[in-house]
């Protein structure tokens, strides 16, 4: 979230189960991408809280930036969503598994518009896609959330094409690591990192 965005007031979100972790994968990840490397572009809140997690997922390198999707038939805006670009070994963690950490503790994807105490379109939660597998992946793994009643509340994650990812600047990228004492921080983003450490014990790095 750049200095200067407005922010509101949201309650607690609704309570969810834990989902299932997946298979354990190697220890380090690459430090920078490779050809057979994969990406995913997600949007759940701010960027700085969605960063740090995936930031201590393994096998993954990730940057924030603002991503906007493709005009499509029921997409509700084409306009900007926080979001970070997530680039995986695919040999080493799977898109299923990037899902699992999105959906589990990254964000309340019930939440429309809005995130925490962030408030606004820029902060709603999008799955963009490079293709039919990565939408019908997505799909399938909302629909089954969604099967399993997960969740108290309807998901309100939207799919969509990747139109443009725009990085932001050095000062936005790993922030919540460059500034953990931040109360902002402390209190949205180091919760979610610790569901990460503790759910996901096999996927975690420091």
């Amino acid at each position: 979230m750049e200095p200067g965005l407005a922010a509101g007031s949201a309650g607690a979100g609704p309570p969810r189960r834990r989902l299932r972790s997946s298979a354990a994968v190697a220890q380090r990840p690459a430090a920078h991408a490779s050809p057979a490397s994969e990406a995913a572009v997600l949007a759940g809140g701010c960027y700085w809280g969605v960063e740090s997690v995936f930031r201590h997922v393994q096998g993954v390198v990730s940057a924030s930036g603002y991503s906007f999707p493709a005009p499509a038939p029921g997409l509700r805006s084409t306009g900007r969503a926080e979001s970070v670009r997530i680039v995986y070994d695919p040999a080493r963690i799977s898109y299923r598994q990037i899902l699992t950490v999105f959906f589990s503790v990254v964000h309340d994807p019930t939440q429309l518009d809005r995130q925490g105490p962030d408030v606004g379109p820029e902060y709603r939660s999008l799955a963009f896609v490079s293709g039919d597998r990565q939408r019908g992946a997505v799909r399938a793994f909302i629909d089954s959330l969604s099967a399993a009643h997960v969740f108290s509340r309807p998901i309100v994650t939207e799919i969509a094409a990747l139109r443009a990812f725009r990085p932001v600047g050095a000062s936005q990228q790993d922030y919540a690591a460059r500034h953990p004492t931040d109360p902002y921080i402390v209190e949205n983003d180091v919760p979610n990192l610790e569901a990460l450490r503790r759910q996901f014990p096999q996927l975690y790095r420091h």
